[in-house]
């Protein structure tokens, strides 16, 4: 398990994979596999057959997880994906900044 810098509604863009320069926003990250679901990205068609009465079946599609090596996070000021630092104040609060232009996430 490890940590992430990533949060859930943070813009992020792909950097490798089929869909690379795609940008979205997070829906859900897991940290115990390390993957991230992105909204519009990954969409796979699934053959589902309905297991209750009213239950919707047939094709569907749906997104599924990128592991999160393959994205970065998306700087606007920046307008390229970049790596996020952690800064620790006196007080002990963590902000997270973007490592080109060094602004505040």
């Amino acid at each position: 398990m490890t940590k992430m810098k990533l949060r859930k509604g943070d813009m992020v863009i792909l950097n490798a994979g089929t869909e690379v320069g795609k940008k979205g926003k997070i829906l859900e990250l897991s940290v115990k596999s390390n993957t991230v679901l992105i909204e519009g990205i990954n969409i796979r068609t699934m053959h589902v057959k309905a297991k209750k009465q009213g239950q919707e079946s047939g094709i569907i599609k749906r997104a599924k997880p990128i592991h999160a090596s393959k994205v970065n996070y998306y700087c606007e000021k920046c307008d390229k994906g970049v790596r996020l630092g952690i800064n620790v104040d006196v007080d002990g609060k963590k902000t997270r900044f973007c490592k080109k232009c060094k602004e505040i996430k």
